[in-house]
């Protein structure tokens, strides 16, 4: 089966979604999600427009679709409505990296993944403020803008970049040892962009070796996990586990903490992370 006219419908949405978060961009109100129990997330109306957009044009195109979202029109819960978790299934963030994009830094990001049998088959990342899309299909490669992309192949040195994710924390609420091991060299580059699709994208497109999510959800890793897969990467949980084909039953927005990584640099990171926890 062709995920092409998949692709390009999503990547259309992408872009249509992000000209919604621009003309609120730098104008905003912070919000806060009623349905999370632990923390304090944030969210804006501009992320609840930008999933309102996508999920309409979604329905109208794909009616018989499953969609699961981070947001809702009421705040009070995530938007699943999948009624075969099995079958096709479209997966979205409407804006990775709200607290950058509230703050009025740049980087953060439109998400678009559709799964199927669990599965990552399309996946688009759109990063609003440059005009920039990652983007790939199963089966057709990797994407970034026109530029086919692959994940880096070599084995980590010196110049290595790894991508970290903002909220380190675990369970227990203290900082994985993995996490002060990697501070406190001086070989690997440590980056924190504060949105965990576009640090997983850098993997896919060769800038980083590696990029680690600790405390990330479905929609952080569908669409990016499409483009890392197809780019040649590889994606695991943080005990080496495969995190897809993903079981849909039920999602109420549980934890999904991911590694990506290129194939050489994977075991390495991975081994590690589960070393050293």
């Amino acid at each position: 089966m062709s995920y092409q006219q998949d692709l390009q419908y999503a990547v259309d949405l992408a872009r249509g979604a992000g000209k919604i978060v621009l003309e609120h961009y730098g104008r905003v109100l912070r919000l806060t999600k009623t349905h999370i129990a632990t923390t304090y997330e944030a969210v804006t109306d501009s992320e609840r427009m930008s999933q309102r957009f996508i999920v309409a044009w979604l329905r109208k195109r794909y009616p018989g679709d499953g969609i699961v979202g981070e947001e809702s029109d009421s705040g009070t819960s995530i938007t699943f409505d999948a009624p075969d978790p099995k079958g096709r299934v479209w997966v979205i963030d409407p804006i990775d990296g709200t607290n950058n994009f509230i703050a009025g830094m740049g980087a953060f990001c439109v998400c678009i993944g559709l799964m199927e049998a669990g599965m990552p088959m399309v996946g688009v990342v759109y990063d609003v403020t440059r005009d920039e899309v990652y983007c790939a299909a199963k089966g057709h490669g990797a994407w970034r803008g026109a530029k086919g992309i692959q994940a880096p192949q070599d084995p980590l040195g010196d110049a290595s970049m790894l991508m970290l994710t903002s909220n380190l924390l675990n369970k227990a609420g203290k900082l994985p040892a993995f996490v002060g091991h990697w501070l406190g060299q001086t070989n690997w580059k440590i980056r924190i962009l504060g949105s965990a699709a576009l640090e997983a994208v850098t993997v896919a497109a060769g800038v980083a070796h590696g990029a680690v999510t600790v405390n990330g959800k479905l929609w952080d890793i569908a669409a990016p996990a499409a483009i890392v897969l197809e780019a040649g990467g590889v994606i695991t949980d943080l005990t080496g586990k495969v995190i897809f084909p993903f079981d849909l039953r039920g999602y109420q927005g549980a934890k999904v903490p991911f590694l990506a990584a290129g194939p050489a640099a994977h075991p390495v990171l991975l081994e590690q992370v589960k070393r050293m926890g």
